[in-house]
């Protein structure tokens, strides 16, 4: 029992033993399963891993590839920035007066290029600080000004602000010379790889130059110099900190900040900029504070004429820049013209000009509003829309809100503001009837209205009219009106020809047509001095004496005979030729000119530049033809200056962008002028090449004649003038030309007044009633004041006391006479029973002098 028992036990034993072998045969064979299926896992990862390593470096290097292939693709695309060194930007033409100052700029883009020495360092410390910090550090591109873009912009787009760009301003030059402004991935890896050829290839100090006169800054400004013209009327070294920031707070956005329509923005703008030139220690703290405080005051410069008073002078230089260099030089080549303008004299000349024109018209009466309003209609809101020529100014819109026996109350268009906007708050004045009586209704060149009784009578409730405020009032203004008559002045030195004031019409913004140089008019009487002058060096004396009787032509098969007339209507018998020039007597004219030959005096009015080509008829000695104000006034400078052709010109010298000069009127040679240390020596002579046109003898006796005609003839009215002057008068038929061209010893002035439609002026509206008031007003203004300098005496001429009414030598008891000037050798020199003093021949008294004409003896002359 107990061997059993044991063999059961050995049995059981065995079988826990079997049970346990086989338990850990299974869990060995679980941990080996276990270990193949992690030993597969792992080797799964390290495949993909290996596969995820591989793919990743293939992409890496794919895109290094593609990246290296794609900036070698764009660097052969890139443009040629070799030609930045040779870099010359369009800059505008300039303008200036005889005395240096600016009178006009003509430019597509109003740029003034500046080299960077001349700009001041503050105006660089401002562009820095806005645009580029860094400038001086980096390489082209900015690295940590990318990095802080991108932090910056992170935070934008969370705040939904715009996103801010980190261009270096060696970048924005290649964007503003190279490239276009498309917000491409493309355009900006240009820019950068032209950033960084650039920072290769320029100094720093070149890149800045080209960045701070390319950039625009809005108002037509392109460049620093031009903004600070533009927006404030100084150069760039008299800007302040304020000014010079707000400049510098332009360059990303003019428009974003326009000085009007943005000034909130514009302000807070500019204290920004001030705030990064403070942090970065270019200004102190205090100077930033005071910065801040500072108004920003704009001021817009106008486009093109800079003076008023100078829009036709100005439009006829542009003109002949244009002809001369052609339109691209002109408006951006960078010329700096010269001219020979006198800006107080062309001032004079606006204001005589307007004088006169405007009393013509107010003798012809009153031809109505400019426009009327309704009823009830918002008068400030419908003055301030319509348009008001600038250069009429202080002239103004007004329009008639009441009336009553006193006068008219009116409203005033509102100013306009330096913005463009219009004064808000309404502003109103009175006309009283006094400056209304002028007003007669208007019926015609020679017929008017009633007496103005009161002021129904002129104006109507919601008419629009023009007005001027009175000088010496707080509130009343004169009723005015744009003449329809118009006219021009021309002033030249009769030495040079240089023009020196030049007004073509009553408003260039009416209307831009020059009448001195454009309009072709006939002279009517103002052309007889060069028939008279062709008389004297034909043989007569100022005191011949040429017969003023009915003269008649017949014209030819067919057409009526021609019988010219003096304006009076009268004939007067024998005259002399002084008579017959300071009366302007038209039948002695015409005989004279028979007889001296149409053909000699067509070469007179060709030698003078009057008329080229003139047909040799007797009507033009009278003054028939056509010709120009200026052409006119250029020969009667001719007799003035002794006889000594001239060229008129409105240019001295032109220089390019470099400063060479171009282009010079005077082109005579000095060669003691350059390098000379003065010490009290004479000066040097330079030579007189002027051709002579007549002798100064000739010259001078057709200036005594015409003086004559300032003081006893149809030009008295000069005479209050009170210094030496000279002229002569000129009217066309029924009046639709009136002239007066004269000159002191050193200034011709010559006046034109007509309808640029020609048609009568009215009956008496002569040379002598309506263009000799403009010259004497000039003249008042212009020689005045100045000493009484006698006209120039040349050699070969004697001056002989005569009568002159008679031309005869005088006597005891003459009542009239005068100093009448000889040439050598044709003085009289005694009476016979002829009268003395050259004549005609014995059978008309005016044909060739008598070559045997008994003289005598005489008084001598004067020198």
């Amino acid at each position: 029992m107990s061997l059993k028992l044991g063999e059961r036990l050995s049995s059981a034993g065995e079988s826990v033993l079997h049970r346990y072998g086989q338990w850990r045969a299974r869990r060995a064979s679980r941990r080996q399963e276990r270990a193949r299926t992690g030993a597969k896992k792992r080797s799964g990862m390290v495949r993909v891993f290996a596969v995820l390593s591989a793919t990743f470096l293939v992409l890496v290097v794919g895109g290094l590839l593609a990246g290296v292939y794609m900036i070698w693709r764009l660097s052969q695309d890139l443009p040629d920035y070799d030609h930045l060194a040779r870099y010359e930007p369009p800059v505008m033409t300039r303008v200036h007066a005889g005395d240096g100052s600016l009178i006009g700029e003509y430019a597509r883009e109003r740029r003034l290029y500046v080299p960077i020495e001349a700009i001041p360092q503050p105006v660089i410390d401002a562009f820095l600080s806005a645009e580029d910090k860094n400038f001086y550090a980096h390489d082209g591109i900015d690295a940590r000004g990318v990095m802080r873009a991108v932090i910056e912009n992170i935070k934008n787009v969370i705040q939904g602000r715009r996103l801010e760009g980190a261009s270096t301003i060696t970048q924005q030059v290649a964007k503003n010379f190279l490239l276009s402004s498309d917000v491409t991935m493309e355009r900006k890896l240009k820019e950068a790889l032209l950033a960084l050829r650039i920072e290769d290839a320029f100094s720093k100090q070149q890149i800045l130059e080209l960045y701070l006169n390319e950039i625009y800054l809005g108002l037509g400004s392109y460049g620093v110099a031009a903004a600070a013209l533009n927006y404030f009327g100084k150069p760039l070294d008299e800007l302040t900190i304020a000014e010079t920031a707000y400049l510098a707070a332009l360059p990303k956005a003019p428009n974003n900040y326009h000085p009007f329509r943005q000034r909130e923005r514009a302000i807070a703008r500019r204290n920004w900029v001030i705030g990064r030139m403070e942090e970065n220690g270019v200004i102190t703290p205090y100077q930033a504070s005071e910065a801040r405080g500072e108004e920003l005051t704009v001021t817009p410069r106008p486009f093109g004429a800079q003076l008023v008073d100078a829009n036709f002078f100005v439009e006829e230089v542009r003109r002949e820049l244009y002809d001369r260099y052609g339109e691209n030089r002109l408006y951006e080549g960078g010329l700096s013209v010269r001219t020979t303008l006198d800006p107080e004299l062309q001032s004079i000349a606006r204001d005589s000009l307007r004088k006169g024109l405007v009393a013509y018209d107010r003798r012809h009466g009153w031809r109505g509003p400019v426009a009327s309003m309704n009823a009830g209609e918002n008068w400030h809101k419908a003055l301030a829309e319509m348009s008001v020529p600038g250069d009429i100014a202080p002239w103004t819109l007004g329009a008639v809100l009441s009336l009553n026996e006193e006068g008219a109350k009116i409203g005033v268009r509102p100013e306009q503001l330096k913005s463009g906007a219009f004064e808000e708050e309404p502003k109103t004045g009175f006309i009283p009837l006094e400056e209304m009586k002028w007003a007669r209704e208007h019926k015609g060149v020679n017929s008017l209205g009633p007496e103005v009784r009161k002021p129904s009578d002129v104006l109507s409730v919601g008419d629009v009219v023009f007005v001027e405020k009175k000088a010496d009032s707080e509130s009343d203004y004169i009723l005015r009106q744009v003449p329809e008559v118009n006219g021009a002045v021309v002033a030249l030195d009769p030495h040079t020809g240089r023009v020196l004031a030049l007004e073509g019409g009553f408003s260039f913004e009416m209307s831009e047509f020059n009448r001195a140089v454009q309009a072709k008019r006939q002279p009517g009487s103002s052309f007889k001095p060069f028939v008279y002058a062709a008389a004297l060096d034909n043989g007569y004396t100022p005191s011949s004496l040429v017969l003023d009787a009915p003269f008649v032509m017949d014209q030819g098969p067919g057409l009526a005979l021609w019988k010219p007339e003096n304006y009076s209507n009268r004939f007067y018998g024998p005259s002399t030729l002084r008579l017959g020039i300071e009366k302007s007597r038209n039948v002695m004219t015409v005989r004279l000119a028979q007889n001296i030959g149409m053909e000699k005096v067509a070469d007179y009015a060709e030698r003078f530049g009057v008329m080229h080509n003139m047909p040799p008829v007797l009507s033009m000695a009278l003054g028939a033809g056509e010709t120009t104000l200026l052409d006119m006034t250029t020969a009667y400078a001719m007799f003035v200056n002794g006889g000594k052709r001239i060229e008129p010109t409105t240019i001295d010298r032109i220089q390019d962008r470099w400063g060479r000069t171009i282009y010079r009127h005077d082109e005579r040679v000095c060669e003691d002028c350059a390098g000379i240390e003065w010490n009290g020596q004479q000066p040097p002579e330079l030579p007189d090449l002027r051709a002579q046109v007549i002798s100064p003898q000739t010259a001078y006796q057709v200036v005594s004649m015409l003086e004559g005609v300032v003081q006893r003839g149809t030009g008295g009215t000069v005479a209050r003038v009170g210094v030496p002057l000279a002229g002569k008068t000129g009217t066309t038929n029924d009046e639709r030309d009136a002239w007066f061209v004269g000159f002191s010893p050193n200034l011709a002035v010559g006046v034109f007044v007509g309808f640029d439609e020609p048609k009568p002026m009215g009956r008496g509206e002569t040379g002598g009633g309506v263009a000799a008031p403009i010259f004497r007003d000039f003249m008042m203004e212009a020689v005045g004041d100045e000493p009484a300098i006698p006209f120039r005496i040349p050699p070969g001429v004697n001056l002989v006391r005569v009568n002159a009414q008679t031309g005869e030598l005088a006597q005891p008891g003459d009542e009239r006479v005068i100093l009448e000037a000889f040439k050598e050798g044709t003085e009289p020199r005694g009476t016979n029973d002829n009268g003395g003093g050259l004549r005609g021949p014995a059978d008309g008294l005016y044909g060739e002098p008598a070559p045997n004409v008994s003289l005598g003896s005489g008084t001598g002359g004067l020198y």
